[in-house]
């Protein structure tokens, strides 16, 4: 058995032998990049510039812009100039920054989204004390709240991952993954070895039983109330839902290439599913808010094509 000191590096064996075509797949994962950034920045610019968007929703949308930027900054990076490489290899100390913003701005974002939940909730359901319940300090606390838990949770799941030895360094997936780091150990046991389903739980299904809490209290409000209000509370819930199922569908795909053995499946297709949170999530929550509400598409029109200075 190799000696576990000897592990310095992990190799990221997903990348394979894609010869020349590293050079077109460079250039479109580099397009992909710059577009989320030039994407994200934009309505985050234009929600900060425009005090009318200076609202509960829009400050806690904004914030879900800043984890999309930084989980994206935490594996594009990296997956690019691994591309170029031939070796493919991250150091261990990288590898372990990587997973932990990339969980972190996860879990920032799932987390935003129970929030925003919260935040129509109020909206909807208790419209003569929304200024008061959600107070601009009281959101600075919640965004606040959001970033600490998610940070405290990722340093709890990984703080029994960091002391482990190590008798294997080969990760099948193009960026650091948790569950199959802990796999490449010497020897767990079986609390570390389950730590990942911990983090996952506390994550994403604390968050989602929040969400679906308060849409069914939305909903229930909005089957005894007039059309127009029922529309306007669609309009309004309809990109976190949406948002909300991309990612889910997005942590199916992680999960399932984690675990199951996808022999059968093309390469392309299997590597493309293991990262579709982190290519398709960023670019799509933008465009889903940017062009569903109304309050953002205009800002977003004066912004840009205008050329007028939104007043402070």
């Amino acid at each position: 058995m190799e000696n576990s000191t000897e592990i310095v590096s992990f190799v990221l064996a997903a990348y394979g032998n894609i010869g020349n075509l590293k050079y077109l797949y460079f250039s479109i994962i580099l397009l992909w990049y710059l577009s989320i950034c030039m994407s994200n920045t934009i309505l985050i610019v234009v929600i900060y510039m425009d005090r009318r968007l200076h609202e509960p929703m829009y400050i806690l949308l904004c914030n879900i812009f800043v984890s999309e930027m930084g989980g994206s900054t935490s594996m594009y990076p990296l997956l690019l100039t691994q591309m170029l490489s031939d070796t493919h290899e991250v150091t261990l100390p990288w590898c372990f920054l990587q997973m932990c913003c990339l969980y972190t701005c996860g879990s920032v974002e799932f987390c935003s989204l129970a929030a925003m939940a919260f935040d129509r909730y109020v909206c909807i359901c208790y419209p003569l004390h929304y200024n008061v319940i959600m107070s601009t300090g009281r959101v600075g606390l919640i965004i606040l709240f959001i970033w600490t838990y998610s940070f405290a949770n990722v340093m709890f799941a990984f703080s029994f991952v960091i002391p482990l030895t190590f008798c294997g360094n080969v990760i099948d997936k193009v960026f650091c993954d948790h569950h199959l780091v802990i796999k490449l150990a010497c020897s767990v046991s079986v609390f570390i070895s389950l730590s990942d389903l911990l983090f996952a739980f506390v994550t994403m299904v604390i968050p989602f039983i929040l969400i679906s809490v308060s849409y069914m209290k939305i909903l229930s409000v909005c089957l005894n109330t007039s059309k127009e209000n029922t529309q306007k509370a669609v309009t309004t819930c309809t990109p976190q839902i949406v948002s909300l199922s991309n990612m889910f569908v997005g942590c199916i795909f992680h999960f399932v290439d984690s675990r199951f053995d996808n022999a059968h499946v093309p390469d392309i297709v299997r590597i493309v599913l293991s990262v579709y949170l982190l290519i398709f999530q960023p670019i799509i929550t933008p465009f889903i808010y940017g062009f569903k509400l109304p309050k953002i598409r205009q800002s977003c029109k004066r912004f840009l094509f205008e050329r007028k200075c939104i007043v402070l």
